[in-house]
């Protein structure tokens, strides 16, 4: 065959490819790029970090909480980190910021987390006496006048109060809504002076009359009186709410679903096997708790109940230009809440 002939017959065939390839770039086909909305590739789990809901300080949670993560990161052949943080603040900041894999959170909390943090629920703690929740309480002095909550509404900007986060549902979200909001009433600017602190902190400000009237909630109270049984004698509670369910713990969605379930499966069958007594002894640590049961996030309807009755009564005690205007605002208040618990009740994969 001629030289001149193979030459273009060589030619023609880099043409041949070449054009291949852009008909390739043209379809998206480009080596290297996953497909137009490809799930992400697996993450590769070294470790996990769970997140401890603030009891006490940050130091004493992690010190009651590591005996039974180390037992966790035995099971699961992982090791387990802990992040405390003292307030409701920072582990909502560490849950957004994809801080932590796991955590131990409050209704209200792992409301947020399933709604904007990508994390569903999956077990929640139940207590040596069998309980199915606490309660939220008003606590005062123990020779205060005050006797009942007829006796502290009839002291508007008179009265020193403290309480919890607004994250906090026993020491916010419960007492506002359940006493102040459907009386048309704002906590903060009802007292004379409100400082916000931990269940812990307050419940002491009262005993050193500090503060007249403090948030804190049964669960807290009864570790309260083991710490300080001499500021616990000081106290009397003046209000008891209506039953919250108990604390839960929340799991990131974009964990490999088999690591999902082994987590899940650690935490409900903990204290239940051949080493029952010495892992309760472990978790007696934390908060009097006897383990934890598997569950999903329609346990958090209650908390979801919460907040639509709080946005509803702070609604009719606003200032509308028009009864058009609050009507608009309740209705957008009634959707918003059914397309959540419609969320909520909707299954979860494993």
């Amino acid at each position: 065959m001629p030289t001149g002939r193979i030459a273009r017959l060589w030619h023609h065939s880099i043409r041949v490819a070449f054009c291949f390839l852009l008909s390739l770039h043209a379809l998206g086909a480009r080596a290297g790029e996953p497909p137009e909305h490809a799930p992400p590739p697996a993450k590769h789990i070294s470790a996990l970090t769970f997140g401890i809901l603030p009891i006490g300080g940050p130091s004493e949670s992690l010190t009651a909480w590591r005996p039974m993560l180390d037992d966790l990161s035995r099971i699961l052949g992982l090791p387990v980190h802990s992040l405390s943080v003292s307030t409701y603040e920072g582990l909502a900041q560490a849950l957004s910021e994809e801080r932590v894999d796991f955590a131990f959170v409050s209704g209200r909390l792992a409301l947020d987390a399933v709604i904007h943090d990508h994390m569903q629920v999956i077990a929640q703690l139940t207590r040596t006496n069998g309980s199915r929740g606490y309660y939220s309480v008003l606590l005062v002095a123990k020779d205060s006048p005050l006797h009942s909550i007829d006796d502290l509404m009839r002291q508007p900007g008179r009265l020193r109060y403290a309480r919890g986060e607004v994250l906090s549902v026993s020491g916010y979200l419960v007492p506002e809504t359940q006493l102040f909001a459907n009386r048309r009433l704002d906590s903060d600017t009802f007292f004379t002076s409100v400082t916000v602190d931990n269940h812990q902190n307050n419940a002491l400000a009262v005993a050193n009359n500090e503060v007249d009237v403090a948030t804190n909630n049964t669960a807290d109270l009864e570790r309260f009186a083991k710490r300080f049984p001499d500021q616990y004698a000081r106290l009397r509670v003046l209000w008891t709410s209506s039953l919250i369910p108990h604390a839960v713990v929340v799991i990131r969605t974009d964990l490999p679903p088999e690591l999902r379930e082994r987590v899940t499966n650690a935490l409900t069958s903990y204290a239940k096997g051949k080493n029952a007594q010495a892992e309760l002894a472990k978790l007696q640590l934390i908060h009097d708790i006897s383990g934890f049961t598997p569950t999903g996030n329609e346990t958090l309807v209650p908390f979801a109940d919460i907040e639509f009755n709080l946005d509803r009564r702070r609604a009719y005690s606003a200032q509308w230009v028009s009864e058009a205007a609050m009507q608009a605002r309740l209705h957008k208040i009634d959707a918003e809440h059914q397309a959540l618990v419609r969320q909520l009740m909707a299954p979860t994969s494993p």
